[in-house]
């Protein structure tokens, strides 16, 4: 499956650029939102376009020429946003978007092992960065952490009921040979919970696969970090658009909007968070859990 941008055009119509703006695509994956926000803004806007996947930025400058705007796409973390505009010499932005889903060639073809699920070649290793050049492997991760820890992380992170005994189970497993592969660690999860887990809604991997890819990529101190700094990223009057896709991210959204709004720093663009329509959560099943919330800075 191609990579769908989400909520695309509740995303326009919300940051609502104008020709000339200069605008962030924060999480710039393979450029679908980018391309909408660069068709408004035209030859005399400028998009800046940044991801921390190297892979996705790589791939992006082979395709400049598909976007009517004066281009950079730099491969870097969302966090560093206001270092990455003072290198570049670029000003503040008139609108941000920042969507916090991870694509489905990063899920299916990227060999990272950010799925459980057994891609055609076989198993993946259990890596999980989206910058496979900074910070440890989830295999390393896994072998060197301690229990208690681990069971913290995967209900903190994961909202898993069950983490204390998958933790104990990953410890047990670890002791005998290394968790290597998605495929070592999915298994032993499912080993561990009961075998009626969730009655069968959702795979018993699911939340743990998640809360170590939160962990092993600061994506929640990450995220903070860019909401504390957003007067440094984007200009008085500019909008911010942010997608999440489970409750913990959005409830981290939601704390920061409102303490920007409270203290008269921000209004609120849209009231409660958007959320995909029917016809496009069946043709894209992956967007049915996308809420899209945004001010405009003050």
């Amino acid at each position: 499956m191609s990579h769908i941008p989400v909520l695309l055009h509740e995303v326009v119509a919300t940051l609502d650029p104008k020709p000339g703006d200069f605008v962030i695509d924060s999480t710039v994956n393979r450029g679908g939102h980018a391309q909408a926000l660069a068709k408004r803004i035209g030859k005399r806007g400028t998009l800046l376009g940044i991801d921390w996947d190297p892979e996705a930025i790589k791939t992006l400058q082979n395709k400049k020429t598909e976007f009517p705007s004066r281009t950079h796409f730099e491969h870097g973390n969302y966090a560093e946003i206001p270092g990455i505009l003072k290198r570049l010499a670029l000003p503040k932005a008139q609108a941000l978007l920042l969507d916090l889903g991870f694509s489905s060639e990063q899920v299916d073809t990227s060999g990272r092992g950010f799925s459980f699920r057994v891609p055609r070649g076989g198993e993946e290793p259990l890596d999980m960065r989206y910058n496979p050049r900074e910070g440890k492997p989830a295999a390393e991760v896994l072998r060197t952490i301690q229990e208690q820890e681990l069971a913290d992380l995967i209900y903190q992170y994961g909202e898993e009921r069950y983490s204390r005994i998958i933790a104990k189970a990953i410890a047990l497993a670890r002791r005998r040979k290394a968790i290597r592969t998605t495929g070592d660690l999915a298994e032993i999860i499912k080993n561990a919970v009961p075998k009626n887990y969730e009655h069968g809604r959702i795979n018993p991997a699911t939340r743990t696969f998640q809360a170590l890819r939160i962990y092993i990529n600061n994506e929640f101190g990450n995220l903070s970090s860019l909401l504390t700094h957003l007067d440094q990223c984007v200009t008085s009057g500019g909008r911010v658009a942010v997608i999440s896709f489970h409750s913990l991210e959005d409830g981290i959204v939601k704390r920061h909007f409102q303490d920007l709004v409270k203290a008269h720093q921000a209004a609120f663009l849209i009231k409660k968070p958007l959320l995909p329509t029917r016809e496009e959560t069946a043709a894209n099943p992956r967007s049915r859990s996308a809420k899209l919330r945004a001010i405009q800075l003050v």
